[in-house]
């Protein structure tokens, strides 16, 4: 028991516990086993790439942001960074659906928030009324400290309701699939709400950060100054690199293999699996959905289990859709575009893949993908593969006019996949941490606390490591 290590969990965040585990023990000369368990039968979580007669197509994720290094960082740990690539240089508009047509992001956005005025008085997304209300932040005060707010009702007090309806909204909710008058503030984007206490103002404090930026001048990722990267041949290489470096340091991997229950013993735990076998380890790593850890650890812990299981989630899809070049109606000039809330569209956005990364698809043809749902309507889509499938090819004929037959789709259902940091989730991660420090040797990682995206995650693994194999395994696991 006290050399066994065990990780719950083979999404990105198991894997990236396992590899940080095995770098840490090693670097500490500690003689440690590592067992990571999967329940699927298949490693990566969320991180599906299939690659089928030269079309390159994501699941899920398709691509990881370069500001949070954590992504990076591995990739070159891994020895892939060479194979790191950027968006399309040559294509970088983002459209929004606005009243059944696709209009321009305006330029100058940064961090959501806009810096171009000329930009923003030329775009037909807003009233003029609704551009003089933006004008209206240079001169409302900052707020003083409130607690958590929503996200919706913080941009609508500083920019006005139709600013945060009809731009910041659809670009918020391609990233959560959430309801932004629910999401928390300080959880999702707390620079936002920096920015009004440093500068006084949205405007005023996104001009600053972008004059400080350009200034310092920030070192271009490896293979593109684009602020997201992908892998070559799909984001699944991440997967299939740390799958081998495991494989070679003789860490225990283990598919099809579901922890029914955990319980404490002496200094340590015992999980019991689904077959019946029982494994001993003094440190655990739940890295499953918060609602799935919850479930594990209701016995041990019945306050932890409440707190991990109150987390909402939402069931989201991704359809790729191939084409030839020749049944577009319009030109696919950007990456692609977002749908309002406002807009009735059971689809969120859809991103014109093969633009936004010309190497995934052959040259004669086009790859589209869309994304379906979002918090709050759930109830209105029957989540089979062909109501989906019919939902995408309506959205692709409504807005694109593409209605030709597609050469080969792909459809993936995302159960319960999108956790919501919904207003309480700070003061929620507070308890957890609570909960947390009466249990040592157990920690939690995943997209369901801190963030959501790739970096975030193998972060959350590796902080998770840090925890269990200080000497002080009380550490507070969401130190940054």
């Amino acid at each position: 028991m006290m050399n066994h290590l065990a990780i719950v969990g083979g999404g990105i965040a198991g894997l990236a516990s396992a590899y940080y585990a095995h770098k840490k023990a090693a670097s500490l000369d500690i003689p440690l086993k590592i067992s990571l368990l999967e329940a699927d039968s298949y490693w990566g979580g969320k991180i599906i790439t299939k690659r089928v007669n030269g079309f390159v197509i994501e699941g899920g994720p398709d691509t990881f942001i370069v500001t949070k290094p954590w992504g990076v960082q591995l990739c070159k740990d891994l020895g892939i960074s060479h194979r790191l690539k950027g968006t399309n240089p040559h294509q970088k508009n983002t459209y929004i659906l606005h009243n059944n047509k696709l209009l321009p992001l305006p330029d100058g956005l940064f961090m959501m928030i806009p810096t171009n005025i000329a930009s923003m008085l030329r775009t037909g997304l807003l009233s003029w009324s609704a551009k003089l209300r933006m004008g209206m932040d240079f001169f409302i005060p900052p707020m003083s400290e409130i607690g958590e707010e929503s996200m919706g009702d913080f941009v609508t007090r500083r920019l006005g309701r139709q600013a945060y309806e009809r731009m910041v909204e659809p670009l918020m909710s391609g990233i959560y699939a959430g309801d932004g008058d629910k999401l928390s503030l300080q959880a999702t984007f707390p620079y936002l709400r920096d920015l009004e206490i440093k500068h006084g103002g949205l405007v005023k404090g996104a001009l600053a950060a972008r004059r400080s930026r350009a200034a310092n001048g920030r070192k271009p990722a490896p293979g593109s100054r684009s602020l997201f990267l992908t892998l070559k041949t799909g984001l699944a290489e991440i997967v299939e690199a740390l799958v081998a470096e495991l494989e070679d340091a003789q860490v225990d991997l283990s598919l099809n293999t579901p922890v029914v229950d955990i319980r404490q013993e002496n200094e340590g735990y015992t999980l019991l699996l689904q077959d019946g076998q029982e494994i001993n380890t003094f440190g655990l790593i739940l890295a499953v959905p918060s609602y799935t850890a919850g479930d594990l650890v209701a016995e041990l812990t019945p306050n932890l289990a409440q707190e991990l299981k109150a987390i909402e989630y939402v069931t989201t899809a991704t359809v790729s859709l191939a084409f030839r070049k020749e049944d577009l109606v319009r030109p696919l000039d950007g990456y692609g575009y977002v749908i309002p809330r406002k807009e009735g569209r059971l689809a969120l956005a859809c991103t014109w893949t093969s633009t936004k990364f010309p190497h995934r698809a052959p040259e004669e043809n086009v790859l589209l993908r869309v994304f379906i749902g979002r918090a709050g309507q759930e109830a209105h889509i029957d989540w089979d593969e062909a109501e989906l499938l019919s939902i995408a090819r309506n959205e692709l004929r409504l807005t694109l006019g593409i209605s030709a037959e597609p050469l080969q789709t792909h459809v993936f259902l995302w159960e319960k996949a999108m956790p919501q940091y919904n207003v309480g989730h700070v003061s929620r991660l507070s308890r957890i941490e609570s909960e947390l420090d009466n249990l040592p040797g157990l920690a939690l990682a995943g997209n369901g606390y801190t963030g959501i995206g790739i970096p975030d995650c193998i972060h959350s693994g590796e902080l998770a490591v840090e925890r269990i194999l200080k000497k002080d395994t009380r550490t507070v696991l969401f130190t940054n």
